[in-house]
């Protein structure tokens, strides 16, 4: 509480004795704002380009993925040390790339191995700025597919593109695979090694070389397009960047492989997801659940057209999980209202989805159609069947809470969510759980 002390506070012998610190001078005062401003660009910038940066060195480098991280952190700590002096540059993502392509030509020029790949390339002079654009995509493109060969396993396949090309931590990817850091910084080391003993080359496959990898490149989409959609910790709610590079990523592969239903159902649910954004938090920043937001806030034009790009999928008769996925989602942005949703069909889809991908995840979410069709009781029973897989996991407690309320245990409910509490990162889900136990 303001103006008390906790007992686990530092002592504070001096208190009243030491005098309040003076105040910064002009220049040191400025000083600190110039440092503060040039952390803040380079944090946004560095977000903003961090895959981009990695998948362009990768390329240049010849697929060295340990190189081309020591690259671009190199870019980073030049940025840390040049721009508090010197002042933020205009296009703060424009200065990164060209240290980080130089560096990367300096590594080039040093190491023996490239000199040959140095002579025969044109790396000195830096690409036009709608060139260096084209150039990262299809980088992207490429570091995607060499991380998800399929020499790899398919947790270590998503991890290390999570990792290299979507820029999210080791802690992270962690909460989204629901193991620990160390598990997944040992995964991460070990496909390194895995590629550059093997010589998995740095490209996008030919044609029937697509298929193998498909799973893996869109199990990294949608994951990426989770964290974005409501982050596991930090100070952002949302990342609405991870969420646009997720859309731009399903529809640059729906444009490389329109013949995959899965592919197109992929960027279908993210569309339309993305479609009811501007519901999802309050003025305040708080999060709105599903049954209380102002669904005239919808995009209902990007949701009709999302629905479409579902049904051309599903013409070709190949269903899989990602577009019944989407279709639970289109029920719910075609009901004009919560009661009036189709819980039946959805709870129908979810049956049809667990055939598909047989988790825990989604047999918790199943749980809250079950509710609607059957009663509290019912899904609370098969809530609690999931305790041994879930436990860690904070939605199932939330959900828990909501069928026990429900049910009038609100004692029951109240331990749930503060359990939920404890295991969730994300600021607007805590501010919920917070608000439910006040």
């Amino acid at each position: 509480m303001a103006g008390t002390r906790d007992c686990g506070d530092p002592p504070r012998h001096d208190a009243g004795l030491t005098p309040a610190p003076a105040p910064q001078a002009p220049a040191q005062a400025a000083r600190t704002d110039r440092i503060a401003a040039a952390q803040d660009s380079l944090a946004a910038a560095f977000r903003e380009e961090s895959s981009r940066l990695t998948a362009s060195v990768t390329r240049i480098l010849g697929g060295d993925f340990a190189a081309a991280e020591e690259v671009v952190q190199d870019a980073l700590l030049a940025a840390w040390r040049q721009w508090p002096a010197d002042g933020v540059p205009d296009q703060p993502a424009a200065w990164l790339r060209t240290v980080a392509r130089r560096r990367a030509i300096d590594v080039l020029r040093r190491d023996l191995r490239y000199r040959d790949r140095l002579a025969a390339s044109a790396l000195h002079a830096d690409p036009a700025a709608g060139q260096a654009s084209d150039e990262a995509d299809d980088d992207r493109l490429m570091l995607i597919f060499t991380c998800c060969h399929p020499a790899l396993a398919i947790e270590a396949q998503v991890a290390l593109t999570l990792r290299t090309v979507c820029g999210l931590s080791a802690a992270e990817i962690a909460r989204a695979f629901l193991v620990s850091e160390a598990a997944i910084i040992q995964r991460l080391t070990r496909a390194r090694r895995k590629i550059a003993a093997a010589g998995i080359p740095y490209r996008v496959p030919d044609g029937d070389e697509l298929a193998p990898r498909l799973s893996g490149v869109l199990a990294v989409i949608y994951l990426l397009f989770n964290e974005g959609y409501l982050t596991s910790a930090g100070d952002q709610p949302q990342r609405r960047d991870l969420t646009g590079d997720a859309e731009w990523l399903a529809a640059l592969l729906s444009r490389l492989m329109p013949a995959e239903p899965e592919v197109t159902g992929l960027l279908a649910l993210i569309r339309l997801h993305r479609a009811r954004a501007a519901a999802r938090f309050d003025a305040a920043g708080r999060l709105v659940l599903l049954r209380h937001q102002d669904r005239s806030k919808w995009d209902h034009a990007d949701i009709a057209a999302a629905t479409d790009l579902l049904v051309r999928a599903g013409q070709q008769r190949r269903p899989g999980p990602y577009q019944l996925q989407a279709a639970i989602v289109a029920c719910h942005a075609e009901a004009p209202s919560w009661p009036d949703t189709d819980w039946t069909q959805i709870l129908l889809l979810y049956d049809a989805l667990l055939e598909h991908l047989p988790s825990a995840v989604v047999r918790l979410h199943r749980t809250i159609a079950l509710s609607q069709v059957m009663g509290p009781e019912k899904a609370l029973s098969k809530a609690d069947a999931l305790a041994p897989h879930l436990d860690r996991y904070h939605l199932l407690h939330a959900t828990r809470a909501e069928f026990l309320r429900a049910l009038g245990r609100h004692d029951e409910a109240r331990r749930a969510d503060e359990r939920a509490l404890g295991l969730t990162g994300n600021p607007a889900e805590r501010a919920l759980l917070e608000q439910r136990l006040t």
